[in-house]
């Protein structure tokens, strides 16, 4: 099964100073993708660097990351099943941020497991298959 890799992953792998074409295979050796919530949160991370050095290494990581994995867009179908999820979700009063549904309901349309070390916001989606990093 495909997995798409959420933010947290991806920050995590930068963090440890693996390098992105390397990054990519760790993501469980499988086809790997990322919403496209997920490139505009790793691309507002390029921004708010606090330093001029720190944003060129994350800019050079997100950029090869972003040019190595496809990014999935959001369409109309992912938003029927964002709806669907998000309604049951808050109906049994385990809604779940905005941008994680957003990532769940993009997994769960096209049959992509969810790659996160944020197992606790994903857990209660249903239909969602979670697979954790093994660091």
């Amino acid at each position: 099964m495909a997995v798409l890799a959420d933010a947290s992953v991806v920050i995590t792998t930068e963090r440890k100073g693996v390098p992105p074409e390397d990054a990519v295979r760790l993501f469980m050796g499988e086809e790997a993708a990322l919403a496209s919530i997920t490139a505009s949160e790793l691309l507002a991370g390029v921004h708010r660097a606090d330093t001029p050095a720190r944003r060129l290494r994350r800019e050079a990581f997100v950029e090869a990351l972003l040019a190595a994995l496809p990014v999935v867009a959001f369409d109309l179908d992912i938003a029927r099943v964002h709806a669907r999820l998000g309604a049951r979700l808050a109906a049994v009063g385990q809604p779940i941020g905005v941008h994680d549904l957003l990532i769940a309901a993009t997994a769960v349309a096209n049959g992509y497991a969810v790659l996160t070390e944020n197992v606790r916001e994903f857990q209660h989606v249903p239909g969602l298959v979670i697979r954790q990093p093994s660091w």
